[in-house]
């Protein structure tokens, strides 16, 4: 979790602001929170494990003419950001309001028979950000499939040995005894690693 916390409150700067910053800033009046939850779904041909984390933090201060904002995080620790012109809602954003930011990973596994899928690896990338005079927020997704082929499977030992589209190959070890006994040479499995970060600036509740 610490690496996830750590990657979303550098997206906070980088999305809000821009690439230098530099210590300082007045006590904020909210706090700035944390929340994790991970989940596993189990399916009949496959497994999925996401986790997602939220990170909070509040503006200290902001300077317009600059185009600085100060953000203090979850551990008390501020921050000031130097906007880069990309930011174009700046003037919607005041001194108290949220900037959260939203960090989704999932990783789902598939297990394919032959014909339904080809080894390779697929990569997909979006991002959206907020229109003109709307509150400042942004989004970016990644999307990798790998596709990797069952070359060997070791059932006394629990294992599966996978050849990926590269050539590399692997093995690895299956903890459920039922999920193996489906899986035979030649079958593929496909694995998708998701990533995701949105990011937010909101106004506090009163």
């Amino acid at each position: 979790m610490n690496k996830i916390v750590a990657v979303a409150l550098g997206v906070i700067g980088a999305a809000v602001a821009g690439c230098s910053t530099s210590g300082g800033g007045k006590e904020a009046s909210a706090p700035a929170t944390v929340s994790d939850s991970a989940v596993v779904q189990r399916t009949d041909d496959g497994l999925k494990v996401t986790d997602q984390v939220t990170v909070s933090a509040t503006v200290v201060a902001i300077d317009q003419k600059k185009r600085t904002v100060t953000l203090r995080g979850p551990e008390g620790n501020q921050e000031t950001f130097t906007l880069g012109p990309e930011v174009r809602n700046l003037p919607q954003v005041r001194k108290g309001d949220e900037v959260v930011a939203t960090y989704y990973e999932s990783v789902a596994l598939r297990l394919r028979k032959p014909g339904e899928a080809t080894p390779g690896v697929v990569a997909a990338e979006d991002a959206v950000r907020a229109a003109p005079g709307e509150m400042p927020g942004a989004a970016v997704g990644n999307k990798v499939t790998v596709t990797a082929t069952v070359e060997k499977v070791d059932r006394r030992k629990q294992t599966v040995t996978l050849k990926g589209p590269q050539g590399k190959v692997v093995t690895v070890k299956v903890a459920d005894p039922e999920r193996l006994a489906k899986v035979k040479v030649k079958d593929l499995v496909e694995v998708t690693y998701t990533e995701a970060v949105a990011i937010a600036v909101e106004r506090p509740t009163k």
